[in-house]
């Protein structure tokens, strides 16, 4: 479900009904780019079924998936016709377009060829735990992240209020708390160093040490790290559950389930949906446990506030359109 994934804390959204997400999200179904069209982006089914629910709630955790559709011209062959025309226009006229002349047949050149390129697609998942506030996003990019938080935003901001998050802040960077464990050869609560790591000096050379298959007990990368390096990758396991590559920027990387968990599920079949419900189950499960330990390995959030759950008990209107309250036993182990 999450090979990578990005962590957002959920300053403010009072979760509106499954029913009004799911006609939100229906009006930004993902459809393939047209002909001329380089991107689109827009939301699928979860299940991959087709004409299936954009909004899939399990076990009161809400998976959303994102596709993204690309086509682009080889700069290579733009060029290659582009230096064709202007050598054309040039034996025509006696002169060789330039400057806005020059761009707009670059642009003419792209629009004609865009029909014969392929596309190229990408999906993100997205689980979003009103009850505990947070909001995972399964990249490792900022970038890319970024491109489907502000869709998000922009389709959820209707009711309550308005829908605001935030990327992972912690007291501590990811960065200086890696530095404190490796230079004091001791792991953080809960968590195991594991055998891969990577340190880098902040300047304009960006000098890079990497260490794979290798101890991380050692003086040397100490010595690194007097010497001015910065972790920017380290590797973890949580709990002796899952494993992970913490990076610089908050990120988690190449997560994985390690057998103790797959091992400890009992075979239930797939059914009718594909082993969906039983992925997502366990996947939050385990992660919305692991989260909590390393935000508190990381200092504790860096503006703690209070739950924005409302009150135990409380339940909808029709006329509140989509206030709906997380039951308590919907919530995760971890929003206590």
């Amino acid at each position: 479900m999450f090979k990578n994934a990005l962590v957002y804390r959920i300053d403010q959204w009072e979760s509106p009904t499954i029913d009004y997400i799911e006609s939100r999200l229906a009006g930004a179904r993902f459809t393939e780019c047209g002909a001329t069209q380089p991107e689109s982006i827009g939301f699928v089914e979860p299940r991959s079924e087709k004409h299936g629910a954009l909004a899939e709630q399990v076990a009161g955790q809400l998976i959303l998936r994102i596709c993204t559709e690309t086509k682009a011209v080889p700069g290579g062959v733009v060029k290659a016709e582009l230096q064709r025309r202007l050598d054309a226009v040039e034996a025509e006229t006696g002169r060789r377009p330039k400057g806005k002349r020059a761009k707009e047949l670059k642009e003419e050149i792209v629009r004609e060829l865009l029909p014969r390129a392929f596309p190229k697609r990408g999906h993100t998942t997205v689980w979003l735990s009103p009850a505990a506030q947070l909001m995972v996003v399964g990249v490792a990019s900022p970038k890319k992240a970024d491109r489907v938080v502000s869709q998000l935003v922009d389709l959820l901001s209707g009711v309550g209020g308005g829908f605001r998050v935030q990327q992972m802040q912690t007291q501590l960077s990811a960065a200086t708390a890696m530095s404190t464990w490796l230079a004091e050869k001791e792991s953080p609560s809960g968590f195991t160093i594991d055998r891969e790591c990577e340190l880098k000096q902040p300047d304009s050379e960006k000098s890079t040490v990497r260490y794979a298959r290798h101890t991380l007990d050692i003086d040397e990368i100490g010595e690194h790290i007097k010497q001015g390096k910065l972790p920017t990758q380290l590797a973890l396991t949580w709990a002796g559950r899952v494993s992970f590559v913490l990076n610089e920027q908050g990120a988690l990387k190449k997560i994985k389930l390690l057998d103790v968990v797959l091992e400890s599920q009992a075979p239930t079949g797939h059914g009718d949906d594909n082993g969906f419900d039983a992925d997502v189950a366990i996947m939050t499960g385990e992660l919305g446990r692991m989260i909590p330990d390393l935000i508190e390995a990381l200092g504790g959030w860096l503006d703690p506030m209070q739950p924005l759950a409302p009150p135990a008990g409380a339940t909808p209107t029709a006329a509140e359109a989509g206030t709906a309250v997380t039951a308590a036993n919907d919530a995760p182990p971890w929003a206590a």
